[in-house]
């Protein structure tokens, strides 16, 4: 039972195509007045990370994590967040190392499995006195969601009520090798332009810890990893960082009601990223594969302008008893 099947999302008509929806996802929707103010939040290591707060004074917050290269502002952050502060959250949208707008000022940077950083954050929600905390995750944030409550278990602060994880790439090995497909190089050469830029300017702050000529070859995930993530924050090699990295393999330690939401066409999706079979026989993790919805699409009009997705979000977060992470998930909305 908390596979929910079949899903309540039915995508408009004409927005079938996952490339459509993961474009007007990311790229050609709008989301005025999301009033941020931004913190900075120094870590023990000398590094920081930029937060950004929309407070209305809530004794309840939602944390949104954003995905690959993406920063607070994205627009399915502001989506997100505005729907959250419509239902009485407070919104506390932060930015990984390097991702608000200036570079950090270590060599290591962020990656899939970085949930030290995630608890830095949720510590300091809970210093602000909120006695309820939500955890949101777009693509790599929802992996970086999952693991963080997976790592923790039974043993996760009782504060945090739930959870969700939106286009989560939540088996990184099966990720990488959709995304190395050739129908999926547009979208490799977008995240590879703009991590090649930050890894060169590493390299000149960084004299000799990174070979920059060595970017000129990077065609995959693979490659990349290889090159940079897995040697830079102390994995063997990409393969070993996709295994360590993954929440897949955490997710049966799952101990807050937590909600997956893949859409089966997702072009950046594979394999263990629809835990079919671990669903079925959860009592914390929600599973719903809608047929529709790209990349952190699903693209729905009406309803204020929200997307299914934050809706869908939203009523999981409220639905009765989460404060004592009751498993009663009510019925998924359809929306056209």
């Amino acid at each position: 039972m908390p596979l929910i099947e079949p899903s309540g999302y039915r995508p408009p008509v004409l927005l079938r195509n996952p490339h459509l929806q993961t474009l007007i996802g990311a790229q050609l929707r709008r989301v005025p007045g999301v009033p941020f103010a931004r913190e900075r939040l120094e870590l023990p290591d000398g590094d920081f990370l930029d937060l950004d707060w929309w407070r209305q004074g809530a004794d309840r917050v939602a944390i949104l994590c954003h995905g690959l290269e993406g920063n607070s502002r994205r627009v399915y952050m502001r989506g997100m967040a505005r729907t959250l502060a419509r239902r009485g959250w407070d919104v506390l949208a932060w930015n990984y190392r390097g991702c608000g707008g200036e570079p950090n000022r270590l060599l290591r940077s962020y990656h899939s499995g970085a949930t030290e950083d995630l608890d830095a954050v949720v510590r300091r929600a809970l210093q602000a006195g909120y006695a309820r905390v939500a955890l949101v995750g777009f693509s790599l944030g929802g992996n970086l969601v999952l693991k963080y409550l997976g790592e923790r278990g039974r043993g996760v602060e009782a504060r945090i009520a739930a959870a969700a994880a939106i286009s989560a790439p939540c088996d990184l090995a099966a990720s990488a090798e959709a995304m190395a497909r050739p129908s999926r190089r547009p979208y490799m050469r977008y995240f590879l332009r703009t991590l090649a830029r930050k890894v060169r300017e590493k390299s000149r702050r960084f004299p000799g810890a990174i070979d920059p000529r060595a970017l000129r070859g990077v065609r995959t995930f693979r490659e990349f990893d290889g090159l940079y993530t897995a040697p830079v924050h102390g994995f063997a090699s990409a393969e070993d960082y996709w295994r360590r990295a993954s929440s897949l393999h955490v997710l049966p330690d799952l101990a807050v009601p937590s909600l997956l939401l893949n859409a089966r066409d997702d072009p950046f999706l594979a394999g263990g990223c629809y835990p079919s079979d671990l669903a079925r026989g959860h009592s914390f993790l929600h599973a719903e594969f809608p047929r529709h919805g790209g990349h952190v699409g699903f693209v729905s009009f009406g309803h204020g302008g929200e997307f299914w997705s934050e809706s869908r979000v939203a009523a999981f977060l409220d639905r009765p008893g989460s404060a004592g992470r009751s498993c009663d998930l009510p019925a998924a909305p359809v929306l056209r």
